[in-house]
């Protein structure tokens, strides 16, 4: 029988990505719900192909064009942010793949596993933010996350099979983005162009301005701490710019397992959505020839200082991760908007864990209080400095 999937936004790089391989795999996988924020037109021709029982979009100045644009199919037509997550109850649904950009994800990670699905999971604020309280409730519910994250599908293949405690560290691999090897006199004066060009993986912005501030990666750092209950001093970060190699776990007994392929994420998608099924494809392999030689380097956490950060508020804990995220989306909103400078999105992270107190959240209304009163003294500070 078919896997029903609900593809929370169909329409970035990891929901687009996602429907080629329901179209390589139709007899294995349907599209019972498709949602987007903004992007309308996509959609709507999203829809009209693989006819869902039901769509979302999220803005709702956006709904009367959707939803007049497939009257003539027998689609359900929803809106607003509440539907975005509550559109996951839907029986029919198997599995729900979050591929929300930012803190938006959060309520939708937190209604799948209340609702015992299946959830895969690319929305990596949704632990970010809240790891604690997502983990502990798909404990409770027995909810599989499988990750999307190229790393952390790397790691999560590397554990299978392994004898728990058996783990050392975790290494995570990163390309080093557009600016690797720079130094902050080159980096005070880049564009909002220059960052956007990623070497290796074509993303959306939000998260190809993380991956040139190295944000990215610390933020995948906490979400692996999450995903596999290992402390934050045994989870390192290695710089591979050919980004061949997606992860590796090093074993007490000194030995080292990687997973290896092509920087695509089609493969990881495919494996969240068939796992523990290694389903065939026909997605470009990999060939030595062409990779004759592999490197690594370490990170300069000095020179792309958002790393650090992202490790010091994972060592503080409390309320510094989810502190930490909401400054960094404000950060790169006002760089992409050309509001500040590339070297300013850490000082505003800096600045927003320094001014607000230690807490402890224990529920989801906790942190959307944090959420919103980090943006607020982030959108202060931007201000100032912009």
């Amino acid at each position: 029988m078919k896997k029903l999937l609900a593809i929370l936004g169909s329409t970035g790089s990891i929901g687009t990505q996602t429907l080629e391989v329901v179209r390589e795999h139709p007899g294995r996988f349907g599209i019972e719900v498709l949602t987007a924020w903004n992007n309308c037109d996509l959609l709507v021709q999203q829809a009209r192909e693989f006819l869902p029982n039901a769509v979302v979009i999220g803005n709702e100045a956006c709904y009367p064009g959707v939803r007049d644009r497939l009257k003539d199919l027998p689609i359900k037509v929803y809106t607003g942010e509440a539907s975005l997550a509550q559109i996951v109850d839907m029986e029919s649904v198997d599995m729900v793949l979050n591929a929300m950009v930012g803190y938006a994800g959060l309520n939708p990670t937190l209604r799948t596993i209340k609702a015992g699905k299946d959830l895969a999971l690319a929305n990596k604020e949704s632990l970010v933010v809240a790891g604690n309280l997502v983990m502990s409730e798909a404990r409770r519910k027995k909810v599989r996350i499988l990750p999307v994250d190229s790393e952390h599908s790397a790691i999560f293949q590397c554990l299978s099979g392994e004898i728990p405690g058996s783990v050392e560290k975790i290494i995570l691999t990163a390309s080093g983005g557009p600016f690797r090897g720079k130094q902050k006199s080159h980096l005070r004066h880049v564009t909002r162009d220059e960052a956007l060009q990623h070497p290796n993986w074509k993303m959306g912005n939000k998260i190809t301005i993380d991956s040139a501030s190295m944000m990215n990666k610390g933020l995948e750092v906490i979400e692996a701490r999450w995903l596999f209950d290992i402390e934050p001093s045994r989870i390192e970060v290695i710089i591979h710019p050919q980004s061949i190699i997606h992860s590796m776990v090093q074993f007490r007994d000194g030995s080292i397992k990687a997973q290896m392929g092509v920087p695509d994420m089609k493969l990881p998608i495919l494996y969240a959505l068939s796992c523990p099924e290694r389903i065939h494809s026909s997605f470009e392999r990999f060939s030595f020839a062409r990779y004759p030689q592999l490197t690594f380097e370490a990170p300069d956490r000095e020179v792309f200082r958002t790393l650090s950060l992202a490790y010091q508020a994972l060592e503080t804990g409390g309320n510094q991760p989810c502190v930490l995220n909401a400054a960094n989306e404000m950060a790169v909103e006002a760089f992409l908007e050309q509001r500040i400078g590339f070297l300013d999105i850490p000082e505003v992270i800096e600045h927003c864990l320094h001014d607000i107190p230690f807490s402890t959240p224990t529920q989801y209304d906790d942190y959307v209080h944090l959420h919103h009163e980090t943006r607020k003294i982030a959108t202060i500070f931007i201000k100032q400095i912009g």
